[in-house]
Formats: structure tokens, C-alpha cells, sequence
């Protein structure tokens, strides 16, 4: 009677469906939780920064960044500067007065006098910030340019998360 004991468990659970099963449920359950971090990443990176921010007190360095946009005239510089704000895509922007500038362009080194927009937002809204330049400006190769912010003043930074619009 003990010898039928083992192919009475065996004929219960077949071996090919406990090995089977496991696997397909795990590896499913994996990959759901990788697409929803994947998917939320955005969301719980910005959620992980103001919590770390609140709770120290301290800044997270390049959570904000500085573009440099060189425009023709002082009239463009002008209205790019404030649509900028109008859309909120940026807590300040600078107007500086006119630049001497050389480039090459087609072969040739050019100069010329440009305008220097200095422009203050969050780091998750520079590429959407260059779009929207690049939209509205009148060169074929607009010069914009961003760095990020690695410290400062926390009473800055906070202004700033209240001058700029929510993703």
C-alpha cells in the first residue's frame, strides 16, 4: 500500500501542471507591475521628489533648469518671452540687451548683433519648452540651450513651483 502512496500525489498534481502554472502567473505578474512602472515613472519620480524635498527640506538637484535662447531682435525676444509666460511653461525669463554673436553658417562666419533670452522652468518641461520655441522662431536653427540646476535657493525653487504650470 505505502508503494501506490507516491502515484496516488502524482496522479493528484501532474508534475508538467505545478511547473507550468507557477511560472506563467509569476512571469505575468512581472511584467504587469514592469509596464505600470514604466507607464507611472514620470508621475512617481515628481511624487518622490516633492516628498523628499518637504520631508529634508533640501533641494533635488536638476529637478529645474535654465535655457539660453538667442533671437534676432529685441521684438522677438519680446514676444517669445511672453507667450512663454502667458503658457506658464516658465517661472521668469530675462531679457538681456544686445549680444555680439560669430557663427559659421553655410560655410561662412558670420556676425552679428542677437538678443538673449535667459529663461528659468522645471527640467520636465524642457523639451516641451524647445518645441513650442522652435515653433515660434524665426531662425531655421534656433539656439536653445538648457542646463540644469544643481542648487540654489529654496525659497526660489519653491517660487518657482508655484509660477509654473503642472505637467
Amino acid at each position: 500500500m505505502q508503494e501506490n502512496e507516491p502515484n496516488c500525489l502524482y496522479l493528484r498534481y501532474p508534475k508538467d501542471m505545478m511547473s507550468s502554472a507557477f511560472p506563467r502567473t509569476g512571469c505575468l505578474v512581472f511584467c504587469v507591475i514592469l509596464v505600470l512602472t514604466c507607464s507611472l515613472y514620470p508621475v512617481l519620480k515628481t511624487l518622490c521628489v516633492q516628498i523628499h524635498s518637504a520631508v529634508t527640506g533640501s533641494y533635488v538637484a536638476g529637478y529645474h533648469s535654465v535655457l539660453l535662447v538667442n533671437c534676432p531682435t529685441e521684438q522677438t525676444a519680446r514676444d517669445i518671452g511672453r507667450s512663454i509666460m502667458e503658457k506658464r511653461l516658465a517661472a521668469c525669463v530675462n531679457i538681456f540687451p544686445r549680444t555680439t554673436t560669430m557663427y559659421y553658417w553655410k560655410g561662412e562666419i558670420r556676425d552679428t548683433s542677437e538678443i538673449l533670452l535667459l529663461v528659468r522652468t522645471r527640467t520636465s518641461l524642457v523639451q516641451r519648452l524647445v518645441d513650442y520655441i522652435k515653433a515660434m522662431h524665426p531662425y531655421d536653427i534656433p539656439e536653445i540651450i538648457s542646463f540644469p540646476i544643481d542648487d540654489g535657493s529654496q525659497h526660489y525653487f519653491n517660487w518657482m513651483e508655484d509660477a509654473v504650470t503642472d505637467i
